[in-house]
């Protein structure tokens, strides 16, 4: 199912959220999602500011979100996310990482990739150890952005890295295994896409998860129609959110034995059982890695959500103004 325009495009159900269409799969194409390049991310840029005295005259550069939330907990393949209220010049980027400041408590290399001109994300280039404690340092007082605005104060969000959770959901085979600090944990019956609307290929981090959402065909540019037999328009629950596009792993009361055999196949997202549906829930949090397999559509784009880890570290290094660079010591 594809979630109705509602909630935020992307609702967090511990933070604010990306923004964008919601609900299952559908017909986009990744380089349309990419388009978005500032998705609205996880956490109010408002944490912590520092106050500001004097600043080079003209309009304020603004934070728009930081993510993830300060204090949180997450996922080893979360990444910082840092979206501007304003582009960024191409000329202002190297200059704008630098003030960016990354620390960890345990080394670890990574770098930062511009999602279009208003997000940049810093990425590790394996994913983070369980237990890391991480700091990002937004030091953008009096920092140009290359278009004639400059940063009034800086902003710190702290968190940390949790329990290694990862599922890997296999279309073909309909299960998805999860493992828990690399021991199996169960194996669960799903369904995935239709061969109409597969479900994206890769890496996606969880963005949030909702204990209900609504879902409709019809703000998804599914169907409007009510006769149509894609319209739908129904509450779900137990709704872990993947991508930006609408990408959900939860229950659907039109699947409700998934694997059985029949394989009826979603809107794009991947169906569980009722039970199997809130158990999975209660599992994940914000960050953990979901690979989806054998799916006949490609991998998520990276700003698709959190989906960093379907770019090759070069393709991700190709995106950076700066490098690659070691965390500092925390």
């Amino acid at each position: 199912m594809r979630r109705g325009k509602g909630v935020i495009g992307i609702a967090l159900l511990v933070s604010a959220v990306l923004a964008g269409t919601s609900a299952c799969g559908g017909k986009g194409s990744a380089s349309a999602d990419s388009k978005n390049g500032g998705a609205k991310g996880g956490a109010s840029a408002s944490a912590h500011p520092s106050p500001s005295h004097t600043h080079p005259s003209g309009p304020p550069m603004l934070l728009e979100t930081i993510a993830p939330l300060d204090k949180a907990t997450v996922g080893v393949a979360m990444p910082v996310s840092v979206v501007f209220t304003n582009p960024v010049a191409t000329s202002a980027r190297t200059n704008i990482e630098k003030h960016l400041k990354v620390s960890a408590s345990v080394p670890t290399a990574g770098a930062w990739h511009w999602m279009g001109d208003k997000r940049v994300d810093w990425r590790p280039q394996n994913y983070w150890k369980s237990g890391t404690k991480v700091r990002i340092d937004a030091n953008l007082k009096d920092v140009s952005n290359g278009s004639g605005r400059y940063g009034t104060h800086g902003y710190t969000h702290s968190f940390t890295i949790g329990d290694d959770v990862r599922a890997d959901a296999s279309v073909t085979g309909h299960t998805m295994k999860v493992t828990r600090n690399g021991a199996p944990v169960r194996t669960l019956s799903i369904n995935a896409g239709s061969a109409e609307y597969p479900t994206w290929n890769g890496t996606m981090a969880v963005i949030d998860k909702q204990e209900k959402v609504h879902m409709t065909s019809c703000s998804v540019g599914i169907s409007c129609d009510k006769g149509n037999a894609n319209y739908y328009d129904l509450t779900l629950p137990w709704d872990i959110h993947l991508t930006q596009s609408g990408t959900y792993v939860h229950f659907s009361t039109g699947d409700t034995n998934p694997g059985s055999g029949s394989a009826r196949g979603s809107h794009g997202c991947v169906h569980l059982s009722l039970s199997d549906a809130k158990w999975f829930y209660g599992q994940v949090k914000q960050g953990d890695p979901i690979t989806v397999t054998g799916s006949p559509r490609a991998k998520a784009a990276a700003d698709n959500g959190y989906a960093s880890f379907n770019l090759s570290w070069s393709q991700w290094l190709a995106g950076s103004a700066s490098g690659e660079q070691t965390t500092a010591a925390l």
